[in-house]
């Protein structure tokens, strides 16, 4: 059973992805305040990346 806990996290281009939270984020990326297990943060992505498309594309 995965027990490493996860942060939820952004790129300028408003993608999504998960990072263990013990770990220090790779630049371009900033934590948006939502941490859990790695099916729960899978989750939040889930409800709140519901267009796909980076912001560069979505501006256009």
């Amino acid at each position: 059973m995965d027990e490493i806990l996860y942060s939820v996290v952004k790129n300028h281009e408003e993608q999504y992805s998960i990072w263990p939270s013990q770990k220090e984020l790779p630049l371009g990326w900033i934590g948006c305040g939502i941490s859990g297990n790695k099916e729960y943060c899978l989750d939040q992505i889930e409800k709140i990346w519901t267009d796909l498309r980076p912001v560069s594309v979505r501006a256009t």
